[in-house]
């Protein structure tokens, strides 16, 4: 297991690329750039140094975590030690998984087909479509 810093800093785009956030430190470097990241509340730039203790809220695709950063490093290193350097709040934890369980309940609803649609099922569909466009407006 290596050695984390403990009181140096380290850019918040190579942390979040050792943290296991983003696969790459260019796409972690875009999510901050995109405000898809926050330090402490604040839109910050890719060369930030953070340090332990501060708090980032970091959004991917659906889900929002907001983490604290527990230790430092830059190397990028296997899940189990990257887990290591943050903590996740349990506020945002109940968050992540309410939206997901709300998520799977929207889907529910949604019928797969058991088969592609053949060329007179495709022409069904395309006219109930053409029915609901006219009835809308």
């Amino acid at each position: 297991m290596h050695k984390p810093y403990l009181d140096t800093k380290v850019r918040l785009d190579k942390w979040l690329w050792a943290a296991r956030f983003f696969k790459t430190r260019n796409l972690a470097k875009q999510a901050i750039e995109g405000g898809k990241v926050q330090c402490d509340g604040q839109r910050v730039k890719a060369a930030k140094e953070i340090s332990v203790g501060v708090m980032l809220a970091i959004r991917q695709d659906l889900d929002e975590k907001t983490v604290v950063v527990k230790m430092l490093s830059d190397q990028r290193r296997g899940s189990p030690e990257a887990v290591l350097l943050y903590e996740e709040t349990e506020e945002s934890k109940a968050i992540r998984e309410k939206r997901s369980a709300e998520r799977k309940a929207g889907m529910a609803a949604f019928i797969a087909s058991d088969h592609k649609p053949d060329k007179k099922e495709r022409r069904q569909i395309h006219r109930f479509q053409r029915i609901n466009l006219l009835d809308d407006n």
